[in-house]
């Protein structure tokens, strides 16, 4: 593989990311094209940079989480290595800059500051699994797609591509991909590019737990019905399996904003029972006391906030349920440091996004127990930020190495594929 740049890097904006994107298409009118392909729900534009005009298409989903801006940043950075590249004959590349730009609008805060740990999940925002563009909703739901997931259904439709690349990042942790089908060689390709950059695999991946996998940090997701499934409980009904119809693989590439080398650590964990009971129960008390402070927000911020109070109640919600199946299922069985890893983390980050979520929606409280409620959220938010600084030694990953790992595996999987 080439090399590819390097030079120091931050995450766009959205008027940023498009800005850069006109750029290209008004640079490249050869190879370089850009054009609207759908609305999200508040109206905001779907833009596709497609390069070359091949009819062999690789679809490229930037920006699926609005707190993962490194996909957005991925698709403009493949959009300008493709360009400074011969053209490959008879392959086409298609680059969705955003796939939740409303979702992006309610995270944008911390891109313009310093990107420090602290004021990411000040401006935290990830909304509920119903309202993921990638997710689909079941047939028998009652509820029709989002604008943004038919969007994208449409897109693989007109394009039937070959491939599907889906740009996450995870906040904590390590790089790893999930895939419809196998891809031989990809993950020796991928270790590599995750040594270079200095991340670890993450060896057993809270989003893929029970799922086949073939390789450190690769993981297949099941067929329908065939085993332990983790969040979403069905993959199946996803834009990442939509794409199988037309004989396509998706590649879920993950890569972290802060990495957490114990994920990569494949040894037993000594006390795995001990330290699993602890983070369950930890989850427990953390959603209780989390939920104690819901009545103090505000009917205008009920209203005015809504995605954010959805967010906050959804995480509530599942959190005790992920404890109760830790304790009851997870001591049974050997666990290496990196499980038990993945745990800990979920147990802090899961509290630090609603705490945070709550911090902006008590703003403006007043009356008996709101100073307490804000006190009480900002004592949350602070546990866990030096648990995940000082216990797990979360270090930031730079973004250009990030760019640097996530084109790598773009670029590796279609070359693998074709």
């Amino acid at each position: 593989m080439r090399t590819l740049d390097t030079r120091p890097a931050r995450y766009p904006t959205q008027a940023q990311a498009e800005a850069a994107a006109r750029r290209l298409a008004l640079r490249h009118p050869d190879r370089c094209r850009l054009r609207e392909v759908g609305r999200s729900r508040a109206g905001r534009p779907l833009l596709l940079l497609s390069v070359d005009r091949g009819p062999r298409a690789a679809l490229v989903v930037g920006g699926p989480h609005p707190n993962e801006p490194i996909g957005t940043a991925g698709a403009l950075r493949l959009a300008e290595v493709l360009l400074d590249r011969p053209a490959r004959p008879g392959l086409s590349w298609h680059l969705l800059l955003c796939l939740d730009p409303d979702g992006a609008a309610l995270g944008a805060g911390w891109l313009d500051g310093p990107l420090t740990m602290g004021r990411h999940y000040e401006h935290f925002f990830r909304p509920s699994f119903e309202e993921q563009p990638e997710l689909l909703p079941a047939p028998d739901s009652g509820r029709p797609p989002m604008p943004e997931s038919r969007a994208l259904t449409d897109l693989i439709d007109e394009l039937r591509p070959f491939l599907q690349c889906s740009l996450h990042g995870v906040d904590f942790g390590g790089a790893f991909v999930q895939l419809t089908g196998p891809v031989p060689g990809l993950s020796e390709r991928l270790a590599r590019s995750a040594e270079r950059a200095g991340l670890p695999l993450d060896l057993d991946c809270y989003d893929a737990i029970g799922w086949p996998s073939p390789a450190p940090g690769t993981y297949l997701m099941p067929e329908p019905g065939s085993g332990p499934q983790a969040l979403p409980d069905e993959p199946e009904l996803s834009t990442w399996s939509y794409a199988a119809r037309y004989g396509a693989v998706t590649a879920v590439l993950e890569v972290p904003m802060w990495a957490v080398d114990a994920v990569g650590d494949a040894r037993p964990h000594p006390a795995a029972a001990q330290a699993v009971g602890a983070a369950a129960r930890a989850l427990k008390a953390r959603a209780e006391e989390l939920s104690a402070l819901l009545p103090y927000i505000p009917p205008r911020a009920r209203d005015e906030h809504a995605p954010l109070l959805r967010t906050a109640e959804f995480n509530l919600a599942v959190g005790p349920g992920m404890a109760d199946e830790w304790l009851e299922r997870w001591p049974a069985q050997p666990l290496t440091v990196a499980r038990v890893t993945t745990a800990g983390l979920v147990a802090a980050r899961l509290p630090l996004r609603v705490a945070s979520l709550l911090l902006r929606l008590l703003a403006g409280a007043r009356g008996p127990g709101a100073q307490a409620a804000r006190e009480r959220a900002r004592a949350v938010v602070s546990d866990s930020l030096d648990q995940l600084r000082h216990r797990f030694g979360a270090r930031w990953v730079p973004v250009q190495e990030q760019l640097a790992h996530q084109t790598r595996a773009v670029l590796s999987t279609a070359d693998l594929l074709l």
